[in-house]
């Protein structure tokens, strides 16, 4: 019996293992890793399988796991790679988040509210780009290279430009100190 227990248990260990990045080649439609496995064996060029809508090239250490169907370790695949030292700490339960070893993050926390975390935001959209909210806030200002174009009021901590076109409107200088002329108005 337990001469059959270790064979049972030889042939369940041939089927996975713990794998450790050497190296990863994402030129390929699947990408390549190269892994050193439990006890000191190593494997190049494995198929790395990724979620569906995500991919990402891991540091060397990062970890995952090696698949190798039927226990052929010929062709074996790469599953789940993870990388501790970089991984988001402190979520709360049921947020998710996306993350670089750089600091970068996108978490979407409870509450609704997604948190956005980088040095630079650059949205790329070909028509436009759409915030259907009531507010929009910044702690900066604001830089356009075209012109604001307002379907509603404009206003500053001083006024509204309506209050700002009203007063120029209703200012005029007495004798010609500079009240338009008729001949000047001309077209």
């Amino acid at each position: 019996m337990q001469k059959m227990l270790s064979v049972l248990q030889r042939h369940l260990s041939r089927l996975w293992s713990r794998a450790c990045v050497n190296r990863l080649d994402s030129t390929a439609a699947c990408q390549r890793v190269d892994v050193s496995l439990m006890a000191g064996e190593t494997k190049a060029g494995m198929e790395y399988l990724e979620p569906y809508g995500f991919t990402g090239i891991a540091h060397a250490g990062a970890e995952g796991v090696a698949l190798f169907l039927s226990g052929d370790r010929s062709h074996g695949i790469v599953i789940n790679i993870a990388d501790r030292r970089y991984r988001l700490k402190d979520l709360q339960t049921g947020e998710v988040a996306i993350y670089t070893d750089e600091g970068d993050s996108i978490v979407l926390k409870r509450g609704k509210v997604t948190e956005v975390t980088t040095d630079t935001l650059i949205l790329h959209a070909k028509n436009k780009v759409v915030l259907d909210t009531p507010r929009v806030e910044t702690s900066g200002e604001i830089t356009a290279e075209k012109s604001i174009v307002s379907q509603s009021e404009i206003q500053d901590r001083v006024g509204s430009l309506s209050s700002v076109r009203d007063q120029y409107n209703r200012h005029t200088h007495p004798g010609d100190s500079g009240a338009p002329q008729a001949s000047l108005i001309r077209g």
